[in-house]
């Protein structure tokens, strides 16, 4: 334990510089941000989508006033992930944040090649939507920090005193925002003479896409899983730490399901964000709870249990991690890093072999109940597989349950039976007195 104890400052610290790193911290609020929009887009998706031929017949003359929102949200998703990723990393250096998004937006805009058809501009979808995510990221990231580095050089118009505050905010920003939209006009000049003709098509075809073979893979789960129960173990939050590289990998898998699922088309993945908060999230905590709640013997691990059951239902740990506590405890270190990944082992299996079907992509809002969240997902037989894994977790953690339980009733009589003698001593010294 005290070795342990050694390793545990040493961890918070890189974790911490991690989790405080302004980028990964633009990327991952800038991609929560995005979420309304998300789920906006997946509800049109599901109304338009239920394949119950009265349901259809009776939404027919509205359906396609209905698929609209999926069209610009999901559809579009790469434009307001350049915007906010800029607005979140401007926010960091403390400058204003909405005209460095608006540039980002702008400047993604540069990037995205637009196509003639019998004479019509256009814009083709393909880019707004989950192919151009990285781009963006990439956009929203070199886009406002070049516009902070402009600015913190005071290259910029000030205007004289009494000039209304929005207006000198705008001059303030003219000379940096056209110097960024100068320098990725300069880049979409120089792509366009490659073989590759754009940014979009270098950034999917190089980076994009063996991301997400990689990080879409069961093995890089499994990695992340352990990463981050590991990290919980050590008393840090390890969704925070490990999410902040994972999720515009598995964000945009998702999205590839969730376009495709609007489009009648076959779902191209399993894994995601999705994927991991279905499985992993649940049935390992659930199951803690319930035995704890129903089986211990131990007075303090029932009352833990009982009061940690019901948020655990909606994804929240927290009262267990820090209450019993898992953090730091070698009886519950196995089953707590491992039952995740259990799950999510056996969800790959059964949807693999077609026994549930993968989820469409959509990530509801932290706090889903558990049968809820794969009711929204499109499917009852995901939301019956994560009610199954939970007697599968009961079972691999009631032998460490069962250690957890003995051992705090041992030191609960023990520490009975020190009070007792500290009484009658008490008494003894007193009667001794008299």
């Amino acid at each position: 334990m005290a070795q342990i104890n050694s390793i545990v400052p040493t961890l918070q610290k890189y974790a911490g510089k991690l989790q405080q790193n302004r980028y990964l911290q633009s990327i991952s609020d800038g991609l929560m941000s995005t979420l309304p929009f998300l789920i906006i887009g997946a509800l049109s998706t599901l109304l338009t989508s239920i394949s119950w031929e009265p349901y259809q017949a009776f939404i027919a003359p509205v359906k396609s006033l209905l698929g609209i929102p999926g069209a610009v949200t999901t559809g579009m998703i790469a434009l307001y992930a350049a915007f906010f990723i800029a607005y979140k990393l401007a926010e960091t250096f403390d400058h204003d944040p909405l005209l460095p998004g608006a540039v980002s937006l702008v400047t993604f805009l540069l990037l995205t090649p637009i196509s003639v058809f019998d004479e019509v501009r256009a814009l083709p979808l393909q880019w707004l939507g989950a192919q151009g995510l990285f781009v963006a990221i990439i956009i929203g990231l070199l886009s406002s920090r070049l516009y902070v580095w402009v600015l913190d050089r005071n290259w910029t118009i000030k205007m004289p005193e009494g000039v209304p505050p929005t207006v000198a905010k705008t001059f303030i920003g003219l000379i940096p925002a056209i110097i960024v939209v100068m320098i990725f006009i300069a880049v979409a000049g120089l792509f366009q003479l490659t073989s590759f003709n754009t940014v979009h098509e270098f950034i999917y075809s190089y980076l994009q896409i063996p991301l997400q073979g990689l990080g879409g893979s069961l093995g890089a789960l499994i990695i992340a899983l352990i990463i981050m129960q590991g990290l919980w173990f050590f008393g840090i939050h390890g969704a925070i730490v490990t999410l902040a590289i994972v999720k515009p990998i598995w964000m945009s898998l998702d999205l590839q399901n969730l376009e495709a699922f609007q489009a009648g088309e076959p779902l191209p993945n399993i894994i995601g964000l999705a994927f991991w908060s279905l499985y992993a999230n649940f049935a390992p905590m659930i199951a803690l709870t319930l035995l704890l709640a129903f089986r211990a013997k131990s007075k303090q691990l029932r009352t833990i249990g009982k009061l940690g059951l019901p948020g655990s239902f909606f994804g929240i740990h927290e009262p267990l991690i820090f209450g019993i506590p898992v953090v730091l405890n070698p009886i519950l270190a196995v089953p707590f890093i491992l039952g995740p990944v259990l799950c999510v082992i056996v969800a790959y299996i059964f949807t693999t072999l077609g026994i549930v079907p993968a989820p469409i992509g959509i990530y509801p809002p932290f706090g889903t109940p558990i049968f809820a969240m794969g009711l929204l997902e499109g499917s009852l037989r995901i939301a019956l597989l994560q009610v199954l894994l939970v007697p599968i977790c009961l079972v691999m953690y009631y032998p460490f349950f069962k250690a957890l339980d003995k051992q705090y009733v041992e030191k609960s009589k023990a520490e009975e039976e020190a009070s007792q003698f500290n009484d009658n001593t008490t008494l003894n010294e007193v009667s001794a007195g008299k």
